[in-house]
């Protein structure tokens, strides 16, 4: 090979080189709703559009709104992975096992999953610890309630909402002995028509402060127009009723997707189970309205920094659930093991779970 062959293919293999260092990571989200529903998948679109900002061309991503958990949601997941995304990230409880599957398949891609349980060398998970930012609610709630009864939308009966019913009712109960929750099941996280006539179905039986874990804000658009109080899911929605809105709890999702791709980036990503909550700002409490006292924002307020601080745990003892049986001995609180599969309701809730 002559001098100039050999410098010719030294200037290619360095261009190749160059091509290959300077190749984005491709990063796949999975949506369960649309971006537009104003909840829990346009947070976890804003934290996209953060990982975009932040990176800039180093990054590629792309996102699969409105898939249905199940063989949908394979489908999809394997998709993104032959596409040759190199990190995906799946945003729904029923998108474990599909997720669980395909990450089996592709062991040379990173997986993480959204509110689940299973983990793998490739695959991790992480959640938003909701619960802190639904006893804050509970509380606010039972402040500000006149009927002594909260409306409480569910989606589905998996542990994170069940512990959220728990927490907002406990929230509630240790500001106002004499409150009661009721709970009507929809199963769905984003259907605004069904949440409509849920919250005013509540609002029938005599609520007058309507909780939620479904993603649009039509429960607050039903309270306001019955001059009720409303709770935003997911993220701020003051703005789509100022006067019902009682307070938001918003999922910041940006920092820790921006963590991770940087981990994935710098090869030094390891599978973990994150719980993240109001000390590292993953849940905030916003837009908290200003018809409440002084003495009541106060109290708000000074929970909130007593939780973020963890002074205060919101499911520490002594508690029991509905059949009166101690869960929790005084001087103690559940555990992170114990809140993940927890299935049982706290005493006081008159409520039974959808089969």
């Amino acid at each position: 090979m002559s001098l100039k062959q050999k410098l010719a293919l030294a200037a290619a293999l360095a261009f190749s080189t160059q091509v290959l260092a300077d190749d984005p990571l491709k990063i796949g989200f999975v949506y369960v709703g649309p971006i537009g529903d104003h909840g829990w998948s346009y947070q976890h679109d804003q934290g996209r559009l953060a990982v975009e900002k932040h990176f800039g061309e180093a990054v590629q991503t792309t996102y699969v709104e409105n898939v249905n958990e199940g063989a949908d949601a394979e489908r999809t997941i394997r998709r993104l992975a032959q596409a040759g995304n190199d990190l995906i990230f799946t945003t729904s409880f029923g998108f474990m096992n599909p997720t669980a599957r395909v990450a089996a398949d592709y062991p040379d891609k990173t997986f993480m999953h959204a509110t689940g349980y299973k983990q793998a060398d490739n695959l991790g998970t992480y959640l938003s610890v909701t619960y802190e930012g639904r006893y804050v609610t509970g509380t606010a709630a039972g402040l500000v309630t006149e009927s002594d009864t909260i409306g409480y939308i569910a989606s589905f009966p998996i542990p994170e909402v069940i512990r959220d019913i728990n927490a907002t009712y406990l929230g509630a109960k240790a500001v106002n002995p004499d409150v009661q929750m009721k709970v009507v099941w929809v199963n769905t996280w984003f259907d605004p028509a069904k949440e409509a006539d849920a919250a005013n179905t509540l609002m029938d039986q005599g609520a007058d402060v309507i909780v939620q874990h479904t993603d649009s804000p039509a429960p607050l658009l039903a309270a306001n127009k019955r001059g009720k109080w409303g709770v935003g899911q997911a993220s701020d929605m003051s703005h789509f009723a100022p006067e019902a809105h009682l307070l938001s709890v918003v999922n910041d999702w940006g920092p820790y997707y921006i963590k991770q791709v940087q981990a994935v980036m710098d090869d030094n990503w390891k599978s973990e189970d994150y719980w993240g909550g109001i000390s590292d700002d993953v849940i905030r409490i916003a837009a908290i309205n200003d018809r409440l006292t002084e003495a009541q924002r106060s109290q708000v307020d000074g929970l909130i920094a007593s939780i973020g601080s963890g002074e205060f745990h919101p499911f520490s003892g002594p508690l029991k659930n509905q059949a009166g049986e101690l869960k929790v001995k005084e001087g103690e609180h559940l555990s992170q093991k114990e809140l993940a599969e927890m299935n049982w309701y706290v005493e006081g809730i008159d409520a039974t779970s959808p089969q």
